[in-house]
C-alpha cells in the first residue's frame, strides 16, 4: 500500500524519536543526543545513539540507521504498512486509504520529483563545461568555493533554448510532464516548449525533506529580471518553503539561530561564515506562512528568528511589513528579533569584506519585535499637542490588538503603555529638554525608553493630506483596520467585521471540515478568535491548533478540540442546515469551493461593516465641515465602491 508522501511528512513531524525508541530501549542522555546499547547485536558499551532534531537513530558498531518508522519496523519485526499504522495511532492521525485516482496522482508526483533532480544534475554538469565558464567565474568573483557549489548543487542553464528538452526526452520524461514541473516553458503561439531558465547561475531550491522542487535563477548578461524563479507547481509554492529550510532545521536543533536573509548569495555567505541556519524567501517578501514555518524549524522554547534587513529606508519599509504579518501570530515562547544592516551592505557583503564576526555584532544588536512595533508609529509623529500624544498612543493601541494570543497582548500593552508614561513624562520633567523647541524634541522618536531609536530620516508631518494622496486600497481579504491611512484622516475601526452568528458559524465550520484553508486565511481566522461571540472558545482553539500544526486534517481537528472539552459545542456547531444554502459549501466540497464560500461570506460582513462606517462618516461631517471629515467619508465610499462582494443573488444577503 502506498501512503501519500505529505502523510509520511506529518506523521514523522508528530512524532519525537526519542520518545518512541524509550518505550523500547533505556536511553540515557548524551548532550543533544540519547544512547543506549544496541538492540540489533550484542554489546556492552552504548553506541547507538538517537538524535531528536536530526530525526534519525544510528548505531556506530553495526551501522543500522534510519527514522521513526524504519526504527519500529525493524526493532517489533512489523512490516512497512504495519509500522505505519502503528504509529499512526500513537500520533493520533488517521491512516489515508488512497483511492486509485489517490495513487495515480502520488505516482506521477513522484515522476516529476524524479524529473526535476534529473534537471538540477543536467545544470551542475554544464556548470564544469566550457559553456558554463562564465557562471563559474561569476560564483568565483563572489567568493563562492568549490565546496559550496557541490553542497548547494549551484549549476548552470545554457543559452541554447533546446538543449535541456533534449536532454529529458531522451532521459525517458515526456515534454508534457517537464513544462508541469517548470523546467520547460510552451511559447504562447504553439510549438514545442522550450527551456524556462537560459544563460542564468541556477540555485536549486529544496523541500523540507531535501528534494529539489524549484530553481532560482540570476542572470549573467543581457535583457531580464535579474532574478528568475520558478513557478508554483505541484511540487513548489514559493510563499510556503524557503531556500536552505531543510539544513536550517538541523542547524536550529542543534542549537544555532535561524536566519532570514533576502537572496540566494547572502545564504551562502552566512553558511560559509558558519550561520548555518540561515534561510531566505523566494522572489518575495517574507509570508505568514513561511513566518509559521520559520517557527517550526526551531525547538519549542528557543522559537526567536532573526530577520536580517538593509539598512536603508527601503529595508525599514521591508521590516515594517513582516512585523505586521507577524503580530497576529505571536504566542507566549515565539517571536521574532530584527536585525539591521550597515546602510548599503547586504550579508553577502558585510561577511566578504568584514568577517563572521561583524555579522555576529549585528545580529547580536539584534532588537525585540516590541521596539520595533514603538518605531513603526514613532518614526515620522510630532507630539507638541496632547491630542498628538492621543493619536500616537492609539495608534500602538491599534497595533497591539493584531496579537491574537491574550497573554501575549496584555504584555505587550502593559510594555507600550509603561514606555509612554515614561516617555511623556521625561518630556515635562525639566531635565527632559523643556519642549518641542529643544534640540527637536516634538518627534516621537525623541522620547523613547529602551535601546535606542533606529536610525530613519523621517520626513516633516504634513498639515493637510489631499484626496489624491488618500486613495483607499481595494480589499484583498484582509479587515480594512489592516489598511494604511494617512495620520491626519486615521479613520478608528473595530478590529474586524462584525459577524452574524450564521455566517460565524458557517465561517468556523469551512475551517473545522477544511483545515487546509488556514494557510490562506490565517489573518481572518485570528481577527475572529478575537472578537466577542458564541463561538469565541472554539475559534481561539482551532487557530491555536493551526498556527502550531497547519497540516492537521479535520478528523485530527475535531478529535483535539473534543479533548479541550468542546465536544457539546462541535455538535452544535456544525448542526443540520447550517449548509443548507447552495452558496454554502459542505464538508464534501472541493478545497476551491471552500475558499469560494470563505470569500463569499466575509466579503459580506466586510460590506455591512463598511457600509456601517460611511453612516458613522456622514454623521462626523454633519456636526463637523472639515477636511478630514470630508476625506474620511471619501476613503469610505472608495471602499465601499471598489469593494466585490461575490454574490449577484438578489435572494441571498450572507445571512
Amino acid at each position: 500500500m502506498a501512503f501519500p508522501p505529505q502523510f509520511l511528512d506529518e506523521l514523522r513531524a508528530r512524532l519525537t524519536l526519542s520518545d518512541i525508541v524509550g518505550k523500547r530501549l533505556r536511553l540515557i542522555r548524551a548532550g543533544r543526543e540519547f544512547k543506549a546499547p544496541c538492540p540489533f547485536h550484542n554489546e556492552k558499551t552504548p553506541s547507538f545513539y538517537v538524535n531528536d532534531s536530526k530525526g534519525f537513530f544510528h548505531c556506530f558498531g553495526c551501522g543500522a540507521h534510519g527514522d521513526v518508522v524504519g526504527f519500529v519496523m525493524r526493532h517489533d519485526n512489523l512490516g512497512f504498512v504495519e509500522a505505519v499504522e502503528l504509529l499512526s495511532g500513537e500520533a493520533g492521525l488517521q491512516v489515508p486509504r488512497a483511492n486509485p485516482e489517490e495513487l495515480r496522482r502520488i505516482e506521477r508526483q513522484r515522476s516529476l520529483y524524479d524529473l526535476v533532480e534529473a534537471a538540477c544534475r543536467f545544470f551542475e554538469e554544464r556548470l564544469r563545461r566550457p559553456e558554463g565558464r562564465v557562471a563559474l567565474d561569476y560564483l568565483m568573483r563572489r567568493g563562492v568555493t568549490e565546496d559550496e557549489i557541490v553542497r548547494f548543487r549551484l549549476g548552470y542553464a545554457p543559452a541554447d533554448r533546446m538543449v535541456l528538452r533534449s536532454h529529458l526526452l531522451k532521459t525517458g520524461f515526456t515534454e508534457d510532464d517537464a513544462v508541469e514541473a517548470g523546467v520547460l516553458r510552451r511559447p504562447d503561439g504553439g510549438g514545442d516548449a522550450y527551456s524556462f531558465f537560459r544563460d542564468r547561475v541556477l540555485f536549486p531550491v529544496q523541500d523540507r525533506r531535501g528534494r529539489v522542487v524549484a530553481f532560482g535563477g540570476r542572470i549573467l548578461d543581457g535583457d531580464g529580471p535579474k532574478y528568475l524563479n520558478s513557478a508554483d507547481n505541484p511540487l513548489f509554492h514559493k510563499g510556503r518553503l524557503l531556500y536552505n529550510m531543510s539544513r536550517a532545521r538541523a542547524a536550529a536543533g542543534d542549537g544555532k539561530p535561524v536566519i532570514v536573509a533576502e537572496g540566494y548569495m547572502d545564504v551562502i555567505a552566512l553558511v560559509r561564515a558558519g550561520f548555518e541556519g540561515a534561510v531566505a524567501p523566494l522572489g518575495t517578501a517574507l509570508t505568514e506562512t513561511q513566518i509559521l514555518e520559520l517557527w517550526k524549524l526551531s525547538p519549542p522554547g528557543r522559537r526567536v528568528p532573526i530577520l536580517c534587513f538593509d539598512g536603508d529606508a527601503a529595508g525599514r519599509r521591508a521590516a515594517f511589513r513582516a512585523v505586521e504579518r507577524v503580530l497576529p501570530h505571536l504566542v507566549p515562547d515565539q517571536t521574532v528579533r530584527v536585525a539591521f544592516l550597515p546602510e548599503g551592505q547586504d550579508p553577502d557583503d558585510l561577511v566578504r569584506t568584514a568577517g563572521a564576526p561583524a555579522m555576529q555584532e549585528v545580529l547580536d544588536r539584534a532588537r525585540p519585535l516590541s521596539d520595533v512595533l514603538w518605531d513603526m508609529e514613532a518614526q515620522s509623529r510630532a507630539l507638541d499637542t496632547p491630542e498628538d500624544r492621543a493619536g500616537f498612543e492609539a495608534a500602538l493601541e491599534e497595533r497591539v490588538r493584531l496579537i491574537a494570543d491574550r497573554t501575549v497582548q496584555a504584555h505587550y500593552r502593559n510594555e507600550i503603555r509603561q514606555r509612554l508614561r515614561e516617555a511623556f513624562q521625561a518630556r515635562r520633567s525639566p531635565s527632559g529638554g523643556g519642549g518641542a523647541g529643544a534640540g527637536g524634541e516634538g518627534r516621537a522618536g525623541s522620547f523613547r525608553s529602551g535601546p535606542a531609536p533606529l536610525a530613519v530620516s523621517a520626513p516633516d508631518a504634513r498639515s493637510s493630506v489631499s484626496y489624491a494622496e488618500f486613495k483607499p486600497r481595494p480589499f484583498r481579504g484582509r479587515p480594512v483596520s489592516l489598511l494604511p491611512q494617512p495620520r491626519e484622516v486615521r479613520v478608528t475601526r473595530r478590529a474586524m467585521p462584525a459577524l452574524k452568528e450564521n455566517r460565524e458559524r458557517v465561517l468556523l465550520a469551512l475551517l473545522l471540515n477544511h483545515p487546509s484553508l488556514f494557510d490562506e486565511v490565517a489573518e481572518q481566522a485570528v481577527f475572529a478568535s478575537s472578537s466577542e461571540g458564541r463561538y469565541q472558545g472554539i475559534w481561539r482553539a482551532v487557530v491555536s491548533a493551526l498556527t502550531h500544526d497547519s497540516l492537521l486534517d479535520a478528523q485530527s481537528l475535531y478529535s483535539h478540540l473534543c479533548d479541550l472539552g468542546f465536544s457539546g459545542s462541535l455538535e452544535e456547531l456544525l448542526g443540520a442546515g447550517l449548509f443548507d444554502h447552495p452558496r454554502f459549501a459542505g464538508p464534501q466540497a472541493t478545497p476551491e469551493e471552500a475558499r469560494r464560500c470563505w470569500d463569499h461570506v466575509w466579503a459580506w460582513a466586510l460590506r455591512e461593516h463598511l457600509e456601517a462606517e460611511l453612516e458613522e462618516a456622514r454623521n462626523a461631517l454633519a456636526r463637523d465641515l472639515s477636511e478630514a471629515n470630508v476625506l474620511r467619508l471619501q476613503g469610505v465610499k472608495g471602499e465601499l465602491e471598489g469593494l466585490k462582494t461575490g454574490s449577484s443573488d438578489p435572494d441571498f444577503d450572507g445571512r
